[in-house]
């Protein structure tokens, strides 16, 4: 039906994105596995004139090389979730994100990035560009659209605030819960960490202060591709409206992102931070290290429980 003069390539494709999946099942399209991270599997598909096309899907639960924490069907909106993301990243006008050709409920397509080496320039401009991201602001904390971090339920239930009750109840309580339920921390660093979820407003007074900004919320450096056509591009968002210095502070995890210092330098020059920022680091981290501690395990306790010393000594 599709015919050997049918020309897939790029401008096609944008055109017509809905037969994506026809061409992938008749093996018009060239398709490469990649790596794609612990919870999707990836491909690089190559058209018919030469350009590249990055999909990301889910992997299939009856496949023995299918990770443990994706052995089941895709999640209900996930790959729906992420495009939501991109596009209200995209129209921020700022840190660029790469375009969505194509998402389904069972994958997204987008433009191929060619990464680069990290350059401090490259770095700088980013973080001036991310920056405008977040000024472009949200009506709210959540968002209108159920998300994911990882293959775990994101609660993007809308709050006017304060940011502090907002995310102790959404973005750190849920994931404490299951990390108590599958035995992952201990119950005395549970108490712990419930402690300062109590009391959170109080390391957040000068965070109180400030409006909803739009967040990527997942911005560990393994999200950033360092582009060779110099901007550096956010990938796999859980993105909603949060506080700016959330995304900074995941920046700095897991080894940091590559020239940091220059990413906050050019981000200040855009929009210089709140006093005290630095202090509120390992409270936002907290997040996403207990979305760690939820999806992988007991590895992650001592970086938890470092983040709530930290928080609560300053």
């Amino acid at each position: 039906m599709l015919g050997n003069v049918l020309r897939v390539d790029l401008a096609y494709l944008r055109a017509h994105p809905e037969h994506l999946q026809t061409f992938l099942t008749h093996q018009r399209i060239r398709e490469t596995p990649i790596s794609g991270g612990s919870i999707s599997q990836a491909a690089r598909l190559t058209l018919d004139d030469g350009a590249s096309v990055f999909m990301k899907s889910w992997p299939d639960p009856s496949s023995r090389t299918s990770p443990a924490s994706t052995a089941t069907a895709v999640p209900d909106g996930f790959f729906e979730a992420e495009a939501e993301g991109l596009r209200w990243l995209a129209a921020a006008g700022g840190a660029p994100v790469p375009e969505l050709i194509a998402a389904t409920s069972g994958f997204v397509a987008l433009e191929w990035v060619e990464p680069a080496t990290p350059t401090g320039s490259a770095a700088h401009e980013f973080g001036a560009a991310l920056a405008r991201t977040h000024r472009a602001g949200a009506d709210a904390f959540g968002a209108p659209w159920s998300g994911y971090i990882g293959s775990l339920p994101l609660d993007n239930t809308r709050s006017r605030g304060p940011w502090s009750a907002w995310f102790a109840e959404r973005r750190l309580r849920p994931y404490l819960r299951m990390a108590a339920d599958s035995g992952a921390l201990p119950p005395a660093d549970v108490a712990d960490v419930d402690r300062l979820i109590d009391n959170v407003d109080g390391y957040a007074v000068e965070a109180d202060a400030e409006v909803p900004a739009r967040l990527h919320g997942d911005l560990w450096p393994g999200n950033l591709i360092w582009s060779g056509a110099g901007p550096v591009y956010l990938i796999d968002p859980a993105a909603h409206g949060g506080h700016r210095e959330t995304d900074l502070a995941q920046l700095a995890l897991f080894g940091g992102a590559p020239h940091l210092a220059e990413i906050i330098a050019g981000y200040e020059t855009e929009w210089p931070l709140s006093s005290g920022w630095r202090s509120r680091v390992p409270l936002h981290q907290l997040h996403l290290l207990l979305v760690h501690v939820a999806m992988f395990g007991a590895g992650y306790r001592d970086a938890v429980m470092s983040a709530v010393r930290a928080t609560v000594e300053q």
